[in-house]
């Protein structure tokens, strides 16, 4: 055995807790070195060898280098110390805890649980793990049958190319009107890009944290829109930009005008004055020298005041969650207090940061309850859309993002496949419709929370930002129609199926030559198995079928049915076509 591939630690994600008695252990080996894993864990204050219970661990995950195992432990007296007992491929025993690896419990020694404390549970709104997300670009998505078309505005065509610059004049009223569309979609809750009142197209240049942008409407029709939302099923989240303002913003430009005597100047990062913005800016800013957008110091006690003010009087409007904007270059202290400020307003409230890369830090419990999973769009957009890494390598890579986090985290964690930051993902897909689906089939049934951009289900292309940020297509004769049904059947199947939303996954088959994918969901009544043919050729695949489970081999997308012979599936796809069956 690979000592030097084995890891634990008694953190997160190693061990976390799944109720005030009971917790969950994982550990990494080296791949397919250890035949099978047991841990033993009992009281910190008794002795380890005479009183410890062992408990097999099961093998959740692997990649092109490691195994993981875990188990869930009784912890009766909420304190906690245990071990791993690793067996090796040739019947060695070995033993591993907080002193290392060896061949007795004192030479390895124990790890410690000190306490488990409420405040560690993983306190995620219940109704998170449930949602189907669907991203609102406002100036993009609808404009008011009753508005006026505003001045400057583009004409809403399927022909549209934005420019940086263009409006286009959705609103508010836009959204009501469509509200109908998204529930016959099948989604649940909306994530609006930033609403507040700014001088640019896409607002994350605010000038007033506290009021509506005129061209979308007014704090009235605000309310009024999370009301019919809630009516008709349909949670509301939105935008949080508090790592940088907009050059407008009243505190900024009292220091454009009084520099170092203004009272707001610490709010900033100023390096020098007097502050100029052309033709560098003597400031920080939101990326390299977007001067329009100067860092806002959340440190400062003033800033963390006036940004948590805005945060209550958001929350207290109605809203059921925050996504917050580049959340990685504010700091940490500043999000602990968001959190308490909102959670103390609304309990269930959601918070799901922006980040791009590992996220671990951020989803401890005390800050996020998610973030934007983009290393997840990584991995689809290199399967499904360009074809560059096999069915083996994309279940390895998949395997690694699930294993940076606790399970619980991974049941809200929002999936993606595309956002007005990145190119629409069909358009990735040269245009084929059958690689959107597959990869849209993959979004709606692996775990996590499934985030639609808008117009994806209508079959909208566009280029990097701002291509990607055309008007929504409504005109059916220039929709996918086909496109359309298919989602909302493939939202409807996650409703109705507990497993889709709430299931452990489990890879079932990756084939690195031909391009097949098969995983399957799980929770403590039933399982359903997803089978993916991620080629250009018609595949047959061979799966077992677990002992004391019956496949239902009627694909519940196709409606075909699949023969079982002596313990096998098996399942005809064609060229980018995917079954789900649902098993008893």
């Amino acid at each position: 055995m690979r000592r030097e591939a084995v890891y634990h630690a008694a953190s997160d994600p190693w061990i976390w807790p799944e109720s005030l008695s009971r917790v969950r252990v994982r550990i990494r080996v080296g791949k397919g070195d250890v035949k099978s894993c047991r841990v033993g864990g009992s009281d910190r204050y008794v002795s380890f060898e005479e009183n410890a219970i062992w408990t097999e661990a099961e093998k959740i995950a692997t990649d092109d280098l490691f195994d993981w195992f875990e188990a869930s432990l009784d912890v009766p007296s909420k304190r906690l110390q245990y071990q791993f007992r690793l067996e090796t491929a040739n019947g060695e025993v070995l033993l591993c805890g907080e002193r290392g690896i060896g061949r007795s419990m004192r030479d390895a020694g124990v790890f410690q649980f000190a306490y488990l404390h409420e405040s560690g549970l993983f306190q995620i709104p219940e109704w998170a793990g449930d949602a189907v997300v669907y991203q609102i670009f406002p100036d993009r998505f609808a404009r008011g049958k009753s508005a006026d078309d505003p001045v400057h505005a583009e004409p809403w065509s399927p022909d549209a190319r934005p420019r940086p610059d263009s409006v286009y004049g959705g609103d508010l009223a836009g959204v009501i009107d469509k509200l109908p569309h998204l529930r016959d979609l099948g989604v649940n809750t909306i994530y609006f890009t930033p609403l507040f009142l700014s001088p640019s197209n896409h607002k994350y240049d605010t000038e007033d944290y506290f009021r509506i942008d005129p061209s979308f409407g007014d704090l009235r029709l605000f309310r009024e829109l999370v009301d019919r939302a809630h009516r008709s099923g349909i949670r509301v989240i939105l935008d949080a930009v508090f790592n940088h303002c907009g050059d407008r913003f009243f505190a900024f430009r009292d220091v454009l005008a009084n520099g170092p005597r203004s009272r707001y100047k610490d709010w900033f990062f100023i390096d020098r004055f007097p502050v100029e913005q052309e033709p560098e800016p003597t400031y920080e800013t939101f990326a390299n020298g977007v001067t329009t957008m100067p860092k806002l110091r959340t440190e400062h006690p003033e800033v963390r005041r006036y940004l948590l003010n805005v945060a209550r009087f958001w929350t207290e409007t109605g809203i059921d969650g925050w996504r917050l904007d580049v959340a990685n270059e504010v700091d940490h202290a500043f999000w602990r207090e968001f959190r308490q400020t909102v959670k103390a307003v609304r309990a269930d409230i959601l918070i799901v940061g922006e980040i791009w890369h590992d996220a671990g830090e951020w989803l401890r419990g005390d800050r996020f309850d998610s973030v934007m999973n983009y290393p997840f769009r990584d991995c689809v957009v290199r399967f499904f859309a360009e074809g560059s890494i096999d069915a083996q390598t994309f279940d390895e890579q998949l395997c690694r993002i699930r294993m940076r986090h606790p399970e619980p985290v991974h049941r809200v964690m929002w999936n993606l496949i595309g956002s007005h930051d990145t190119e629409r993902f069909l358009t990735l897909c040269g245009g084929d419709d059958r690689k959107m689906k597959l990869a849209l089939l993959f979004l709606l049934t692996w775990q996590g929370v499934p985030m639609l951009y808008y117009g994806d289900e209508v079959g909208m292309q566009g280029g990097p930002d701002p291509d990607c940020r055309r008007p929504m297509i409504w005109d059916p004769e220039a929709q996918n129609r086909g496109l359309l049904e298919f989602v909302q059947r493939l939202i409807r199947l996650r409703n109705r199926l507990t497993p889709l939303r709430r299931g452990r996954v489990r890879t079932w088959h990756a084939d690195r030559s031909s391009g097949i994918f098969a995983f399957i969901r799980k929770d403590e009544s039933r399982a359903v198995g997803i089978v993916l043919n991620n080629g250009d050729q018609p595949r047959t695949v061979k799966l077992p079928v677990e002992p004391g489970i019956g496949p239902d081999v009627r694909d519940l997308l196709g409606g075909r049915r699949h023969t079982v012979t002596d313990g096998e599936l098996s399942v005809d796809l064609g060229p980018y076509e995917g079954a789900v069956f649902e098993m008893a």
